[in-house]
């Protein structure tokens, strides 16, 4: 298993990303840091574009983008082939998005959820396993479809 894990923000997400890459690093995996690098504004679909290329080419199998909702760069990352991100609130949803949708990308919001919620978040969504279950590799199948359309 890879454990390297592209991570990324803008500026609204900075502060949170430097927090979860000492987190993320505890936990056994290497992060890479794909900017940005200070709280100077900058274009959200940059990073985000630029991480989820890294992911879609499988160049890196898993991410985590930050902006100030998570909702901007959710969206961007979601229009790259062969990312699937999931914009996560809380932990339930990190967990059944890596058991259901077997994204490879999480997206938070650095002026939305906490520091520490964020830290069980990416725990949650990092450790957690696709559940392999026929109906959810179907599902996933049917989004790979389109997408190749």
């Amino acid at each position: 298993m890879d454990r390297r894990i592209a991570i990324g923000c803008d500026h609204g997400g900075f502060a949170l990303k430097k927090e979860l890459i000492s987190f993320i690093d505890s936990l056994g995996y290497e992060t890479i840091d794909i900017g940005c690098y200070d709280e100077n504004s900058v274009d959200y679909p940059d990073v985000a574009f630029s991480l989820a290329e890294k992911v879609g080419s499988g160049e890196i199998s898993r991410g985590i983008i930050v902006c100030g909702t998570g909702i901007g760069v959710s969206i961007c990352a979601n229009k790259v082939r062969g990312v699937r991100c999931a914009l996560c609130t809380d932990e339930t949803m990190a967990r059944l998005t890596r058991e259901h949708n077997d994204t490879n990308m999480l997206a938070l919001g650095g002026r939305i959820v906490g520091t520490e919620l964020a830290k069980g978040i990416v725990k949650t969504w990092l450790e957690t396993e696709f559940s392999n279950g026929q109906r959810h590799i179907n599902r996933i199948a049917k989004i790979t479809q389109y997408e190749n359309k």
